[in-house]
C-alpha cells in the first residue's frame, strides 16, 4: 500500500507529466504552424512520450493499492518567438521535472518506500535523458543563431525521431 504523503505527490506527478505533454503538443502545432514539420515532429513524440509518463504513476498509483485523482491540466503557452526560444522553454520545463522527480525520490526513501523508490530510478535516468537531448537542440540552435540553412539542416534531422 502507497502511503498518504506519496500518492498525493504521485497524483500530482501525473498532473505535471500531462501538462508535459500537453506543452510539447502546443509546440508541435506551433512548429507546423511556422513551417517546420521536424520539430514539430520531434515535439509530437515528445509529448507522446510524456503522455506514458503520466500512465506509468497512474498504473504504479493503481497497483499499490491507491486511488487515482485527475486534476484539470493549465493551458500551455501557444507560441514561442524562434525555435530556440521554444527549445529553452522545454529545457527549462524538463529541469522543472527533473528537481520534482528528485523530490519524489527523496520523499520515498524518506517514507522507506522501497516499492515507489525503485519505481521512480527509472524517472531519475529518464531525466538526464530528457535533458540531454533538448540541451542538445538548444546547444545547435544556439550556435547556428537561427540561420535559415541551418533551420532547416536541424529540422531534417528532428523529422527521423521515431
Amino acid at each position: 500500500m502507497i502511503g498518504k504523503k506519496l500518492l498525493d505527490e504521485f497524483n500530482a506527478q501525473i498532473n505535471e507529466e500531462a501538462f508535459s505533454a500537453y506543452l510539447y503538443l502546443s509546440m508541435s502545432a506551433w512548429f507546423e504552424s511556422v513551417n517546420l514539420p521536424g520539430f514539430a515532429s520531434w515535439m509530437a513524440a515528445q509529448s507522446r512520450e510524456e503522455n506514458d509518463h503520466a500512465m506509468k504513476f497512474f498504473s504504479h498509483i493503481l497497483e499499490r493499492g491507491g486511488k487515482v485523482s485527475l486534476e484539470a491540466i493549465a493551458r500551455p503557452t501557444p507560441e514561442w518567438k524562434t525555435p530556440l526560444e521554444a527549445f529553452e522553454a522545454a529545457l527549462a520545463h524538463e529541469k522543472h521535472i527533473t528537481g520534482r522527480i528528485n523530490g519524489l525520490m527523496d520523499l520515498a526513501i524518506a517514507e522507506k518506500d522501497h516499492a515507489s523508490a525503485s519505481f521512480l530510478r527509472w524517472f531519475v535516468d529518464e531525466q538526464v535523458e530528457e535533458e540531454a537531448s533538448t540541451d542538445a537542440v538548444v546547444q545547435k540552435l544556439l550556435l547556428t543563431k537561427n540561420a535559415p540553412g541551418a533551420l532547416f539542416m536541424i529540422d531534417r534531422e528532428l523529422a527521423a525521431r521515431n
